[in-house]
């Protein structure tokens, strides 16, 4: 399939009015529309779900999710740096670049949140607390926010490796893992191989699997339980971990306060430890 932002603006002057705002919306905010359901899409736009199926049969799509799947691969093939270093550079105004780096990230959360229901949100909080042992990974763009998860988990609920792909000996401990075991990986463009498999194998042995990613087409997808999009577009070439990191960040405190019984006493015995060991300065 051509490039489906090229086709909407080769063919923006056959559309209706209310398709060319679609059309508009969709040129302006390609990363955001990805993730969007065509409901949501509507929504924002202010127009219907009828109008948005009708402007994707006119660029020869079956309908809305084979458009958005050409979209996604689009922004995939973006993901090289030094292609997404040259297209962000060539709209940026370098004097306003400060600004312009902290309205990506506020947008890039909001983004986010649009993404993911409180329904799966409500899922991943009672899958990490019901496993009896969690395994963090990731590499690269992906290690902060597996590093955050570890962190902040196994404080909660004393329960949680960190499984750096490229070093953790995963190989030799996958084959122990069942039902119970939850492995959170997190990988975003250009997605690494070492994660995919220690998936791949962990949910072959029956293990639950939350991804941290950018889409639902990531090749973690079809290994994982939940998967929560987070958009990690930049200004630069990178992908930026803070979407993801608000994410983890979030899922942490929801756990401390919503699961009191739970992650309390894990809590108090190990601030009571710290104190013993005078581990703090003050």
């Amino acid at each position: 399939m051509e490039n489906p932002i090229l086709q909407l603006k080769n063919k923006i002057s056959e559309l209706t009015e209310t398709q060319r705002k679609v059309a508009d919306y969709i040129i302006k905010n390609p990363v955001d529309v990805a993730f969007l359901t065509v409901d949501q899409l509507a929504g924002l736009v202010g127009t219907s779900t009828t109008t948005i199926m009708r402007l994707t049969f006119s660029l020869g799509y079956t309908g809305y999710s084979e458009f958005q799947k050409g979209l996604q691969e689009l922004l995939r093939n973006k993901a090289d740096p030094n292609t997404r270093l040259a297209a962000n550079l060539k709209d940026l105004n370098r004097s306003d670049l400060f600004i312009r780096c902290a309205e990506n990230h506020v947008n890039n959360i909001q983004s986010t949140v649009q993404m993911i229901s409180g329904e799966t949100l409500q899922k991943t909080l009672d899958m990490i607390v019901s496993a009896k042992r969690i395994y963090c990974t990731g590499v690269r763009s992906g290690l902060p926010i597996a590093q955050c998860l570890a962190y902040g988990l196994n404080r909660l609920l004393g329960n949680c490796d960190l499984a750096h792909a490229d070093l953790f000996e995963w190989a030799e401990r996958v084959h122990t893992f069942d039902s119970s075991d939850l492995v959170i990986a997190c990988s975003f463009p250009r997605y690494a191989r070492k994660v995919s498999e220690f998936v791949e194998l962990a949910k072959r042995n029956n293990a639950q699997v939350i991804s941290f990613t950018d889409s639902y087409s990531s090749p973690l997808a079809k290994y994982s339980d939940i998967i929560l999009p987070c958009n990690v577009s930049s200004v630069a070439f990178h992908n930026s971990i803070i979407a993801p990191m608000f994410l983890a960040d979030y899922i942490i405190s929801a756990l401390a306060i919503n699961y009191p019984e739970k992650t309390k006493q894990h809590l108090d015995k190990l601030d009571s430890i710290l104190r013993e060991t005078n581990y703090h300065l003050t």
